[in-house]
């Protein structure tokens, strides 16, 4: 188990060398997403395929340490895996991979990329379920 020194270190280095971080090119779902209260932003940019794993995800945005290294963090581990596993993640892995001693006092900060995500996937739902009744109508007529 990483010592609280090991988990600093590791997220300054998610910080200052963040992994899958840049605007992409044609994603599928672009989902910004904010802390009002510190101002932490990030917008969060995925390419999925027809069985809606994440192909590749990439990521922006501003704000302190621990958001934007939380956001390099959580691209590394959705990278290959579906919507739904997704949303299915819990904060305790953002934060465990983080040192819970390290994040606790900032679980809006780490988590921030996380609910982000499950965002996106919700905002993709409701696009799938509007382009159904779409079709459903033009086929009714």
């Amino acid at each position: 188990m990483p010592d609280r020194q090991e988990f600093i270190e590791f997220i300054l280095d998610h910080y200052e060398h963040p992994h899958h971080h840049g605007e992409m090119e044609n994603p599928d779902l672009v989902m910004k997403g904010g802390n009002p209260g510190c101002g932490d932003i990030v917008t969060m940019y995925l390419r999925l395929d027809e069985g809606e794993h994440i192909t590749d995800i990439s990521f922006e945005g501003e704000g302190c340490t621990i958001s934007q290294a939380a956001a390099s963090i959580l691209t590394d581990k959705v990278l290959g895996k579906t919507l739904v596993e997704v949303t299915e993640l819990s904060a305790e892995v953002v934060v465990d991979e983080m040192g819970q001693e390290v994040v606790m006092n900032r679980l809006r900060c780490a988590t921030l990329a996380l609910n982000t995500l499950k965002a996106a996937e919700k905002k993709h739902r409701a696009g799938q379920a509007s382009k159904n009744v779409m079709e459903t109508k033009v086929e009714n007529f």
